[in-house]
């Protein structure tokens, strides 16, 4: 049977994480003494790797700032998770729909901007690490757009751009499956518009859980 690959953005596909993403930016930029940054504005940037996010709220920050701003954000994180304090609840239907895929042959695989520590936790959380093939992080790689993340991720699997999909819920996702060459389906409960998504190379956008699963058989 051939390989049929499924790659997953997190934050905004699997899980909703935008409440510690605004709760850690905001804190990050009060340490730095930088205005706080407008929660749209940072729901637009999750996805992209931490210092890439930072350099599109923040500008004008010099090379030494932006890496001390990147440290602060990661410090509230980790101070965040370790008190529990940390809430990343998986949208309606995932956890089901990742079962089935699994169930049916699917090999899946996730994409993110996340660091490893926090995909790694996130997935722990919620007990949906058993499910993955091929994890990728922007630890280890380019951020998103660049489609080094999906050529892993094929790496790992010996899946063809012409096997693989990759599910997200941003303009960066949708970019990085065109420049890789895979299917792109966009998920409307995330991040960025339906509009925007089309717009940038999904081939349909999922309303929800099941209508991805339809969209992902079809």
């Amino acid at each position: 049977m051939s390989v049929r690959l499924a790659v997953f953005d997190c934050d905004g596909t699997l899980s909703d994480g935008q409440a510690s993403i605004v709760q850690s930016m905001e804190a990050a930029f009060a340490l730095m003494d930088l205005p706080a940054p407008q929660r749209h504005d940072v729901r637009r940037i999750v996805g992209l790797s931490l210092p890439q996010a930072i350099r599109r709220l923040a500008p004008a920050l010099d090379d030494q700032a932006l890496a001390a701003t990147v440290a602060a954000y990661k410090q509230a994180f980790f101070d965040a998770r370790a008190a529990g304090a940390v809430h990343e609840p998986l949208f309606d239907g995932v956890p089901e729909l990742l079962a089935r895929m699994h169930g049916a042959g699917w090999t899946l695989g996730v994409a993110t901007g996340k660091s490893d520590r926090g995909l790694t936790s996130t997935l722990a959380m919620h007990g949906l690490a058993p499910l993955f093939a091929t994890l990728h992080t922007a630890d280890r790689h380019p951020s998103k757009p660049h489609p080094a993340m999906l050529h892993a991720a094929m790496d790992d699997t010996l899946a063809t751009p012409a096997q693989t999909v990759m599910i997200g819920d941003t303009v960066f996702d949708m970019e990085m499956a065109r420049a890789a060459g895979v299917r792109a389906l966009g998920v409307a409960w995330g991040y960025h518009e339906p509009a925007e998504l089309l717009a940038a190379g999904a081939e349909a956008v999922a309303s929800d859980a099941a209508h991805l699963e339809e969209l992902l058989n079809g």
